[in-house]
Order: C-alpha cells, then structure tokens, then sequence
C-alpha cells in the first residue's frame, strides 16, 4: 500500500492523501516552471536558501563554438548568486532514468560552459519573458533587488560559467538507488559544480493533490566542501591588486592604485570587502556624522560602481536629492565612454574602469568626486 499523508481541512474533516505517478514528464516540467519553489532552495542551502529565476524550458546546447544547440535542456535557471542551474526531468518509470541521464547531463554541463557565452543567456531570458507576456527588466528587477545592478548578475553568472561553478539537478517522481549513488559520488568529488537530485512526489485525494519534494545526494562532506566555497574571504590592498592584476592586466591595475592614492590624499577611509570571489573597497568619507559619504565600490573584476541609491538616503546631504544627484550623474556622464542612464541616480550603476584609463578620462573622474566631496562638507558645515 502506497504511505499517505494526510489533510486536515478547515471543518476538521481528515482527509487520505494517497500517492499517485505523474502521468507525463510535462506536468512536473510545467509545474517547475511555475513554481521554482520545488526546486528545494532551503534544502539546497539551509542558511542562505537558494531561489532561482527561470531563463529558459528546453533551453538548447551546442556542441561547438556558435553552433546550433545539439541537445535541449528541460530548464536552465540562475539563483540569487548567478549559478547556472540546469535541470533535467525524467519520470522513473523511464528506464533512462538510471544510468543514461547521467551521461546527458554532463554532456550539457561540459558543452554548456565551455561554449555558451553569457550574452546568449540573457537572450533566452529576454525570449522567454517575451513568450510569457513578462518584461524581462522588471522580472530581472524583481529577482535581483534593488541592491545589485543587472549587469553586475549577468557578469557574475559569466565568470561562474567560465570558472564551471554550475549546478546540476536531476529531478524526479522517484530517485532510484542506482541514480542515488551516481549524484553522491559526484558531488563529493566535484569541487565547483554541485550535482543534485530531487523526488517530488504526488500525493492526491478527494480533489486535492500534494507535492512532498526531498533533496537527494548532499552528504555531509559535500556540504562542507561546497559552503567553503561560498564563504567570506577579507580582503586587503595587496590581495586585491593581485586578484585584479590576474583578471584585469597592468593597467586596470594601474588605475585603481592611483585611486587609493588619491583617497588617502583627501584622507578617505578604504574599506575592504568580504566576497568569497570577488574583491571590493569602498571609500569612506567621515564628516562628523555617524553615516559617512560613499560615492563608489571596485571590484576586482573591472568595474566601479556609483553607490546613488545609498546617496538618496536622507543623511547624504546634499545628495539626498534627486537633482543634486542627476548633477553628479551627468558630469560622470561627460567622461568618454561612461554612460549611465538617469534612472541610476536611484541605484547604483557601474562603470568601466577600463573608461579612466587615458590621463584626461582618470583626471575628469577625480576632479568630479573632489567636486562631490566639497558639496558634502559644505552641505555639513
């Protein structure tokens, strides 16, 4: 006899629940689609549970440098920290379910990261919000918050396709022992790409059906292996400028060493950021207030961001208005090769770093934060 759950509805009738197959791999596929929810992300990560953003269904994947995708995933999506997740959906009652599925995944997952460039990602995306009536900015928006540009998240999910930083999710109505035993093995011994398996069963009964998804496959020793990777690292003036030096070349280097210069010669705090792969500092300018000026953050990976969204905030004299802040937009905007849009004055738009690598370009830059730095004193004084 199939184990039940059981429903107790409001009029406190108890109601069997008994579980059922799915009749069709296309009902889970559809229902994943809609409820990204299955995919377990408080299982995944009890402390920082994963969601994720649906990029495409039967999602294709060549098997060359811009060629026609050979084979179609059943979904790709990214989580909130851009690691591609590619999911694959197999009833167990198909005998492929075993051992053959295996093969097709890393087949996907090789030929994915070795030959899909991020640009074709958010092509799929935006065609995918297309066929669903969906704005592809406010979906993305929505997803990502108000903290994190667009173009940072699609960067981030570059270098995790570069660095196969990945995810693998065979999902199914059953988990057979043999597929059990496949996605363990690979996972312990995968340092970067997470290899996972998830049983959704059904459950139905007096109109009413139930879905009991488990996480299947993270061991203790695959969990540890895997939190490390997403751990804080402090970063420092020296880690910072050989991480970007590897990434970025000489002269990227070049150009934020003159930066931290220049802050300690208008006595500006730097502050060193704790990502786990990127490197970020931040220039803090403390003028008698308890809530110091920050007009921008490096990362390592070449770009600089100007924190408007933080200069709203009503402590930022006088950048708490929206005018002031459009000012400094525009003189930025004056800089060959940066162009923000007006609506990043509520957020926090990056530019190149690569756009201050000519003399006249760094000089313009500075010139403008002194320009800002003179506005904030005054303003508090």
């Amino acid at each position: 006899m199939n184990p039940g759950i059981f429903l107790i509805q409001d009029n406190e009738e108890l109601v069997e629940m008994n579980e059922q197959g799915y009749d069709s791999e296309k009902l889970l596929q559809t229902w994943l689609v809609q409820y990204p929810e299955l995919l377990v992300g408080n299982q995944i990560d009890t402390k920082e549970p994963r969601r994720f953003l649906l990029i495409e269904q039967e999602c294709g994947v060549p098997s060359d440098e811009g060629g026609a995708g050979r084979w179609a995933i059943d979904h790709l999506f990214l989580d909130q920290d851009a690691i591609p997740t590619i999911v694959e959906v197999k009833r167990s009652s198909d005998t492929r379910v075993r051992r053959e599925v295996v093969g097709q995944m890393l087949d996907y997952a090789a030929n994915a990261t070795a030959h899909w460039p991020v640009s074709h990602i958010r092509e799929r995306f935006a065609a995918e919000c297309q066929k669903r009536a969906i704005d592809p900015e406010e979906k993305l928006r929505a997803f990502i918050g108000e903290d994190v540009e667009p173009e940072e998240f699609w960067q981030k999910a570059s270098r995790n396709l570069q660095e196969r930083k990945i995810r693998l999710l065979f999902v199914a109505d059953m988990i057979p022992t043999e597929l059990q035993r496949i996605v363990e093995f690979l996972n312990d011994q995968m340092d970067k790409t997470e290899v996972l398996a998830i049983e959704i069963k059904q459950f139905v009964g007096h109109g009413h059906r139930g879905l009991v998804p488990r996480l299947i496959g993270q061991t203790t020793e695959a969990q540890q292996k895997k939190s490390g990777t997403r751990s804080e690292r402090q970063w420092d003036e020296a880690s910072f400028l050989q991480d970007l030096l590897e990434k970025r070349g000489t002269a990227i280097a070049n150009v934020v060493k003159r930066l931290l210069e220049w802050s300690a010669a208008n006595e500006l705090e730097i502050v060193w950021g704790k990502g786990a792969n990127d490197g970020s500092f931040s220039p803090y300018l403390h003028y008698g207030s308890d809530y110091p000026f920050i007009p921008f953050r490096v990362h390592t990976y070449g770009n600089a961001e100007i924190l408007f969204n933080r200069m709203r905030l009503r402590e930022n004299l006088p950048f708490n208005d929206d005018n002031k802040r459009l000012e400094f937009l525009r003189r930025l905007n004056e800089i060959p090769g940066i162009s923000m849009s007006e609506d990043g004055i509520n957020r926090r738009p990056s530019i190149p770093l690569a756009a201050l690598l000519k003399p006249q370009s760094y000089q313009m830059f500075v010139d403008i934060l002194e320009w800002a730095i003179k506005e904030v004193k005054t303003a508090r004084s």
